[in-house]
């Protein structure tokens, strides 16, 4: 394996020093980035061209300064980094732009990426086993409006009906009576066709998920929930019990009894139980290593848990009970966030509301020693550019999903296995799923490693300070020195995420080799 990551690291480097060679000489040629203080009446307008003339060595012509440009870049390599400095920045050091805007991309980008995989892929699959039905035909036809839409459209419209219109209703949050059975028809009319089965099956589903969801909205209107929204040690079993029951029906089954008593007490009385003591971790350590924390000791307690009640497959039942008593984390941290909501009330602008429809953050909370105030003002920052790229990227990953798993389970070995009796979530689960996802496993590392670059589009309307506002400036200024920073980030990155894809055609289908 080394060595093929060696070849293609060496491969690569080749295709990025002739790529960025061209991308600055082209770059150059294209404009002035003093064209700005030659149109300038302020009198020392000369002296600052002169100044500037001679700090980005404009007198070289590119064809030789992409050298000096690139011995700066070189020391990358030894941790000295020297890229220059920006014109379009106010001669901030490109380094240091660089890095403020790839962490304001990567909190965007990440969570809009995580959750387009897990909701695409999942939604993709159901799609598929449910193939020509009408949930299949909606999600069709939803998948390709979304994917047709352009994403300044989608990013306006949310900005309009999930921010502010949503803002207003938490101002005055008042339920009408009539949305309320409505609410359940549309909740049990969407589960039911996504389960399927016999008609039976189907007025159960109906019947109980629309009921549930009707309950379930009318109790968080009566006690006022969207006034004071918290999540408690109530939420914390919701979730939990949620939690366990869907990452036990994808593993082992729902009829598995030692199972079952393992994902119980790891993934719903671990978290319950020791929701009480949490607080005070929370509390003392107010920060991300508390999470972290958190995590490993859920994931061992549920490892261990797994192990115990294995039998003859401890390993397995370990790392599955692990998975779903680490996934107990969110509702924990969530729950510390909503403690802090009414002290937000209170902080944030009037004017704008508790959904943040611009900027990264509130600049009067950035001052303040609370970690959890500043996540929670960090999320409602995040949710509507992250619904923008993730509603546009759920649909790709719908589509190729449902594609690809269509043609694994037409498969020969797919056959076989339901020839030999094994239940349909072990077909799907253990011999379908893991080659259905080596396609979208290229997917997934190309078009991470692209939004790296900046949701240029998506960031302008949110005014979101990332890489796609670097790209906007360096195109804008004839900034050389910001325009290299970004391509040697996006291409440096390009390449590690098509090595990494690599990797994981070996990790899916053992018949792939990376020697």
């Amino acid at each position: 394996m080394f060595s093929f990551v060696a070849r293609r690291l060496v491969a690569t480097l080749l295709v990025l020093l002739v790529a960025s060679y061209v991308v600055y000489v082209l770059t150059a040629v294209s404009g002035d980035p003093l064209a700005e203080l030659r149109g300038s009446r302020d009198p020392d307008a000369q002296a600052k061209i002169a100044d500037l003339a001679n700090k980005l060595d404009l007198d070289t012509p590119p064809v030789l300064r992409y050298f000096a440009w690139l011995g700066g870049a070189a020391g990358c390599l030894v941790g000295n980094c020297d890229l220059g400095i920006s014109v379009a920045r106010g001669e901030a050091p490109v380094t240091e732009v660089i890095m403020t805007a790839m962490g304001s991309t990567l909190q965007l980008v990440t969570a809009a990426t995580v959750l387009a995989i897990l909701f695409g892929i999942a939604i993709g699959m159901t799609t598929a086993l449910r193939q020509y039905s009408g949930y299949d035909y909606t999600v069709t036809f939803a998948t390709f409006v979304f994917y047709s839409l352009p994403v300044f459209w989608v990013a306006v419209l949310l900005k309009q009906y999930g921010g502010i219109a949503f803002n207003q209703f938490l101002g005055d949050p008042v339920i009408p009576w009539w949305f309320i059975p409505i609410f359940g028809l549309i909740t049990g009319f969407i589960l039911m066709s996504i389960v399927g089965g016999g008609l039976a099956t189907r007025i159960k589903t109906f019947v109980f998920t629309g009921l549930a969801g009707a309950a379930l909205l009318l109790v968080l209107d009566v006690t006022g929930w969207f006034s004071e929204p918290s999540i408690g040690i109530a939420g914390i079993i919701l979730f939990s019990t949620a939690n366990a029951l869907i990452v036990a029906s994808l593993t082992t089954g729902l009829r598995d009894r030692p199972a079952l008593i393992a994902f119980g007490l790891a993934a719903v009385v671990a978290p319950v139980a020791l929701w009480f003591p949490f607080q005070f971790l929370f509390f003392y350590g107010n920060a991300w290593w508390t999470i972290a924390l958190v995590a490993i000791i859920l994931v061992a307690v549920g490892a261990l848990v797994g192990f115990v009640f294995g039998g003859d497959r401890k390993a397995n039942l370990a790392r599955v009970v692990g998975l779903a008593a680490g996934l107990g984390t969110i509702p924990l941290v969530a729950d510390q966030m909503f403690q802090r909501w009414a002290t937000y009330e209170q902080i944030i602008p009037l004017s704008s509301g508790v959904i943040s429809t611009i900027g990264a953050s509130t600049p009067a909370i950035d001052r303040r020693d609370d970690y959890w105030l500043q996540m929670l003002d960090s999320m409602t920052h995040l949710i509507l550019p992250t619904m923008t790229l993730m509603l546009i990227s759920l649909a790709a990953y719908t589509r190729y999903s449902r594609a690809s798993l269509l043609e694994v389970m037409n498969q020969d070995y797919v056959r076989t296995a339901r020839a030999k009796g094994l239940s349909e979530r072990v077909v799907v689960m253990r011999h379908a799923f893991r080659n259905a996802m080596i396609p979208i496993a290229t997917i997934i590392a190309f078009e991470f490693g692209g939004l790296i670059g900046g949701a240029v589009i998506t960031e302008t309307v949110f005014a979101w300070k990332g890489m796609g506002a670097v790209f906007s400036d360096a195109l804008e200024h004839t900034d050389v020195n910001l325009m290299m920073g970004f391509f040697l980030v996006t291409g440096v990155l390009a390449v590690v995420f098509n090595i990494i894809a690599d990797l994981l055609y070996s990790a899916l289908d053992p018949r792939i080799r990376v020697s």
